[in-house]
């Protein structure tokens, strides 16, 4: 049986050229990259002032007090992984949430803030591999948040979602975000002055620092440091709701903040079809991508098209092995040998021969070597016996619906991500997911203009779990990033906004393009899936037994077959899953490539 053909007309082009691409899930953010690529800087410099642009223009998906994981391929030497993901503070422990009368860690609140990781990555990304100066990187975000931009209709739908929570308990959000008492409308010129003062601040104090670049650099990233450790200490110790719906104090200190570097790893890799993918380390949920791309391919190709009933079971099953495994093992503490042995072949082919004709309807993780039996928490298909609050951070918000809002069964719209792809005529590449630090994450800092993230909320309470809370230690984050290589040359970086559904839908793509020979357009643009039949990694860590989310475009046939296959498919639309981006680039001829996600009608790309 032959691989589907992918749809004859594309909703943006396949862009080729051989100058500079630039894709992500804002028009100003990709516009502001392939500015810099046009006045000389390379792809780290365009991804770095992409990235602050992000933080001024999409508020609700992410912020300076996230974090990000990238990961990148200097021209002529090895990809590495940028960890902006910060640890958990020194004081975060199970005893102290549990004494706060916590069953598990909140999703809104700086109580479940990690250190902030993203700013300092971005400055070190810009030290070790870029090539201008803070001042002219920060200078596209600085004029954004000085003079304005126009703001989108998803930041005003999220401000309206929080609306009484900002007036009644987080009075700095209010005045930040809802300045008189008013809700910004769609397209309305804002501005965030706090934001930009900020970052002039750190830009002047690095410009006048003698010697080198990566001196100015140094001391922006500690001036940062300094300006955003005493504002969170500050923030966190004052009580303020929570999405449990009381009131509690963080545990982020100005020690915490001024103590953490972003680092640089080696990534995880894995070959699928001739290819090599590489991703981050089981900090991360990359490796899930790796396991399921090793099951399926022992398949024959007619098991791996996302199109066609078979293919969407086939690959919903494998998604939830590999899920099952991430759920029992997956932790900053798995061993590299470990993880090898997930990685390994036999160990695909054991997970394989688990796939049947009907869907499982509980998570089934593999064994490992001298290991335990591996335990996973039972799932709870709503969180309304949990507690009344918010998500990943949820908002209430449309039913599925071709908006671009994600939502679950009751209606309830889920923050999302942001991400950027960028390569450059010298063969520079990058692929990074930058998020948290919604604007409905936590209140305003006093002064900054900004929120804590809370990728906390992805640790449990319980000491024996892989992901359990530790002090110091990185949460499991979902932020997942994506490169791929023929033999030592990229030829394609990807990523995806979505949490869970981050590594999910960039399957489908990787499997429309290395198996089915789409085009990246066609392949972003086809009907989406995903499966939920595992703990969510955001509170209140929800899950559905044989759980499946499909795009209404799959077509009637294949959704009813998935549904006679013991699926519960929950149809979200036409154009309601997926937000990918990528860029391309053929080591033999040059010729760079680039495309982006419709949905939503923000992402874009650009190029020549």
């Amino acid at each position: 049986m032959a691989f589907s053909t992918p749809a004859a007309f594309t909703t943006r082009p396949d862009l080729t050229g051989t100058f500079g691409m630039a894709a992500s899930t804002h028009w100003t953010a990709t516009g502001v990259a392939q500015s810099v690529l046009e006045r000389g800087g390379n792809a780290f410099d365009a991804a770095v002032a992409a990235a602050f642009t992000l933080h001024v223009v999409e508020p609700h998906l992410n912020g300076p007090g996230g974090d990000l994981t990238a990961i990148i391929r200097p021209a002529g030497t090895p990809p590495r992984v940028l960890v902006g993901q910060g640890p958990a503070p020194a004081a975060a422990s199970v005893a102290h949430f549990r004494s706060e009368g916590l069953d598990l860690v909140p999703g809104a609140g700086a109580l479940a803030a990690a250190v902030p990781g993203a700013v300092d990555a971005w400055l070190l990304l810009l030290r070790d591999h870029g090539t201008w100066e803070p001042a002219d990187a920060l200078a596209y975000a600085i004029g954004y948040a000085r003079e304005g931009h126009p703001v989108l209709r998803n930041v005003v739908t999220t401000i309206e979602g929080v609306s009484a929570l900002f007036r009644d308990h987080w009075p700095t959000s209010a005045e930040r975000w809802m300045p008189g008492g008013r809700i910004p409308r769609p397209g309305e010129i804002v501005t965030n002055p706090e934001y930009a003062a900020v970052l002039e601040e750190v830009a002047t104090h690095a410009a006048a620092v003698a010697g080198t670049r990566v001196a100015r650099i140094d001391a922006a990233r500690v001036r940062w440091r300094e300006i955003l450790g005493r504002a969170a200490e500050e923030l966190a110790r004052t009580p303020h709701r929570h999405s449990d719906g009381r009131d509690h104090a963080g545990v982020l200190s100005r020690a915490d903040v001024e103590a953490f570097s972003a680092s640089w790893e080696h990534p995880t890799t894995a070959t699928f079809r001739g290819r090599t993918i590489a991703k981050t380390g089981p900090w991360g949920q990359g490796p899930v991508l790796l396991q399921a791309l090793k099951i399926l391919e022992g398949f024959d190709d007619d098991r791996l098209d996302p199109s066609t009933e078979l293919g969407a079971h086939t690959i919903l099953e494998a998604l939830g092995l590999a899920f099952a495994d991430r759920e029992a093992w997956y932790g900053e503490q798995l061993s590299s040998d470990d993880l090898a042995y997930m990685l390994s072949d036999a160990y695909a082919a054991e997970r394989r021969a688990l796939i049947g004709d009907r869907a499982a309807l509980a998570p089934r993780p593999g064994r490992l070597p001298g290991r335990p039996a591996p335990t996973i928490r039972p799932l709870h298909r709503d969180g309304a016996e949990l507690a009344a609050g918010v998500g990943e951070p949820t908002v209430p918000g449309a039913r599925p619906s071709e908006s671009g809002l994600e939502t679950d069964a009751r209606g309830v719209a889920r923050g999302d991500t942001c991400h950027v792809d960028v390569v450059d005529r010298w063969g520079n590449i990058i692929s990074a997911t930058p998020s948290g630090g919604w604007l409905q994450s936590s209140p305003t800092l006093p002064g900054l203009g900004f929120c804590l993230g809370t990728r906390l909320q992805m640790t449990w309470l319980d000491e024996t779990s892989p992901s359990a809370l530790r002090p110091g230690a990185r949460p499991r984050t979902t932020l997942t990033p994506t490169l791929v290589l023929e033999g030592d040359e990229p030829v394609m970086a990807l990523g995806s906004p979505g949490g869970d559904q981050q590594d999910q839908w960039q399957l489908l793509f990787l499997l429309r393009v290395l198996v089915g020979g789409w085009s990246p357009q066609q392949a972003i643009d086809a009907p989406a899936f995903h499966t939920t039949a595992f703990p969510g990694s955001f509170w209140p860590r929800t899950g559905t037994p044989g759980g499946a989310a499909v795009e209404d475009r799959l077509g009637d046939d294949v959704i009813a077959g998935l549904e006679r296959r013991g699926h519960a498919v929950t149809r979200a639309g036409a154009w309601a899953l997926g937000r990918l981006s990528a860029v391309t680039r053929d080591p033999r001829t040059g010729l760079l490539g680039a495309a982006a996600n419709p949905r939503g009608a923000q992402g874009y790309a650009v190029g020549r």
